[in-house]
């Protein structure tokens, strides 16, 4: 595929990840999880407002009547329309913190962590139900990353970014899943799985760690499209933008020796293809 990636916001995150297109605002909510903070950039003038958010943070979420969801270091936080603060689920653990999240088709949030060592098994899965406890579905993964959901809402999709894989989850009627199975393997040498996004045609978008691209995978594993980024270390993408057919990728500056000058800013593929609206959470 050829296509051409444009700087859509200037910025020199360390750790920029998790772009998500909050269809009440009309704005692109990301955030860069070394320095603590969530932004949210309209898309029309560049103009970007930051929340500090005072400890790192894995992923900022809308919510259903305004304010935001948050993947914290410790714990799931939430900001209402007013801008208070409450906690949905604190559990601090040493050495751990929030990584990706996503809110399911039903409200649900669900929620990853990693150690900050990346220890194998040390790390997350939980959903969080609107109103509910924070329920963990996998309890020892190593990187919690990516995770979308079918247009039909039948089918899960689950990065646990170290096994090199995207997998694949039958979902419930009570938004539980089951029957884990891999749906692609990245081979050696073409980065690393990290986060993802599902098109209207239900492929999977995949933000290759390392790859310095972004892949489309076909509900049956094939790929699709490659499309090559001007840096080599994209975190995450989503569609966004009142037609939903825009590409959005977060990236980062860590863990290079010498950073592309694009290298975290938010770069943007122009009618990449056709995007789903992403809920917000219920609770």
């Amino acid at each position: 595929m050829t296509a051409r990636a444009d700087v859509a916001v200037r910025a020199e995150a360390q750790l920029g990840e998790g772009p998500t297109w909050d269809v009440e605002t009309g704005r692109l909510i990301w955030v860069d999880i070394l320095s603590a903070r969530v932004h949210t950039s309209d898309l029309a003038t560049g103009e970007t407002s930051t929340l500090d958010v005072g400890q790192h943070v894995g992923a900022a979420k809308p919510r259903t009547g305004g304010g935001l969801v948050l993947n914290l270091r410790d714990g799931i936080g939430a900001y209402d329309a007013a801008g208070t603060f409450a906690w949905l689920h604190h559990e601090p653990v040493d050495g751990r913190r929030g990584n990706d999240a996503a809110v399911a088709p039903d409200g649900a949030l669900w929620a990853g962590t990693m150690r900050y060592d990346e220890a194998a098994g040390g790390g997350t899965l939980s959903r969080l139900a609107p109103g509910g406890p924070a329920d963990p579905v996998l309890p020892d993964v190593t990187i919690s990353n990516g995770t979308g959901w079918s247009p039909d809402g039948r089918r899960m999709y689950y990065v646990d970014t170290p096994t090199r894989r995207i997998d694949v989850f039958d979902v419930h009627d009570d938004g539980s899943v089951g029957g884990r199975r891999p749906l692609v393997v990245v081979e050696d040498g073409a980065g690393f799985p990290d986060g993802l996004c599902v098109d209207a045609d239900g492929c999977v978008w995949v933000a290759l760690w390392s790859g310095g691209a972004v892949r489309r995978y076909t509900p049956d594993g094939r790929l699709d499209h490659t499309i090559t980024l001007p840096v080599s270390h994209p975190t995450a993408c989503a569609f966004a933008g009142s037609a939903l057919s825009d590409l959005y990728i977060t990236t980062a500056r860590v863990d290079q020796q010498a950073p592309h000058p694009d290298a975290g800013s938010v770069l943007v593929v122009p009618d990449a293809g056709r995007g789903l609206a992403q809920p917000a959470f219920a609770g």
